[in-house]
């Protein structure tokens, strides 16, 4: 049984490792919190399983630790930022805080924001504007990444790209988090680490036949990670691939036809205040109103109940913060790495 760790103790491991990394304190602090917020939700290829890929970053200074973002254009509800490769968490909060402002004045506010470095989990990032009674959407791309072939080609081009909403209900935000990939990258590095194999054809190999095997993406020619919708109707989430750079690449000036190498995130994000529309009361209202006929929905065999996106994330939340933080062990493999040789002590778990 895997051993649980306090979120305490997650969040003060995720620091310590940042700063002996050489992340400034203030900026540490917010990367570690939501880091372990992501960890509480039980998405742990993106929460304290990242710091080990962050610090080769922070130690060839590709991600940015000192200065903060310069704004390229801001028109009131509409701005650009340039995020100079900051680190993501720390640069989306305060454009999390900026937009919910705005959207109390305008109704809407847009921000795309391109050089920023890796924002991490975004259902972690719209829960926040959620809980705080906005509707709030999050589309993120990597102009330097070339991970998924488009829809009928071999070669990959496009990121996973993913892309998430999040909207207050009356028990708990519904945080819908999904990419335009049939997998995550995270996910499929954790698989090449644990030497496990796909149960389904997600990955295509260089030649560009469905394969379960990750290493693809680690072959000559480099394989790539289907779309969603897969062989037979992978258009769909091709389609989903280039709505998501249009908004966070073309929006923000900065794409592909740079030529980029530096891992980076690019973003748009969107946020509503439902007051601005019909009112936050008819909002949830209506919001309710459709989870209920969804859960109540007569479930189909095998499954125990329909779920809305978001049921999940409160139960781990409720269950972490009452158990512990359980973490897999490809992802303590290699914490304990980056731990030894940082010097950092790794915590204890919780016992019994």
């Amino acid at each position: 049984m895997a051993e649980k760790y306090s979120r305490e103790s997650i969040k003060d491991l995720a620091f310590a490792l940042l700063t002996k990394g050489g992340l400034p304190d203030d900026k540490a602090e917010v990367v570690a919190e939501l880091l372990t917020r992501t960890d509480e939700l039980g998405v742990t290829t993106h929460g304290l399983s990242m710091v080990p890929y962050y610090l080769p970053e922070l130690a060839s200074g590709k991600m940015t630790t000192s200065g903060t973002h310069e704004v390229v254009s801001d028109r009131g509800a509409t701005m650009v930022w340039d995020g100079n490769y900051l680190p993501g968490h720390w640069l989306m909060t305060q454009a999390l805080d900026l937009c919910m402002e705005r959207a109390r004045t305008h109704g809407v506010a847009c921000l795309a924001m391109r050089r920023s470095h890796h924002i991490g989990c975004l259902s972690t990032l719209t829960r926040i504007a959620a809980e705080a009674g906005f509707v709030c959407m999050i589309n993120t791309s990597d102009p330097s990444g070339a991970w998924v072939a488009p829809f009928g080609g071999t070669t990959p081009v496009l990121t996973p790209n993913p892309w998430a909403v999040g909207y207050p209900a009356a028990d708990h935000p519904v945080l819908i988090d999904t990419c335009a990939s049939i997998t995550t990258v995270s996910k499929v590095r954790e698989y090449v680490n644990s030497k496990r194999q796909f149960d389904h054809p997600w990955m295509l190999d260089g030649a560009g036949n469905p394969t379960t095997d990750p290493n693809v993406v680690n072959q000559t020619p480099k394989g790539s990670i289907l779309p969603v919708g897969g062989s037979d109707h992978g258009h769909k989430g091709f389609a989903m691939a280039l709505t998501v750079e249009m908004l966070s690449q073309a929006l923000s000036g900065h794409g592909r036809s740079e030529s980029v190498t530096r891992w980076g995130g690019n973003v748009f994000l969107q946020v509503m205040d439902p007051e601005a529309f019909a009112g936050l009361d008819a909002f949830t209202t209506e919001v309710d109103a459709l989870n209920t006929a969804c859960r109540s929905n007569p479930p189909a065999p095998g499954v125990r109940h329909v779920r809305i996106p978001g049921d999940r994330a409160a139960e781990m939340l409720t269950r972490s913060r009452t158990e512990g933080i359980s973490l897999p062990d490809e992802v303590w493999t290699r914490v304990t790495e980056a731990a030894g040789v940082l010097g950092v002590r790794l915590p204890r778990p919780i016992s019994g």
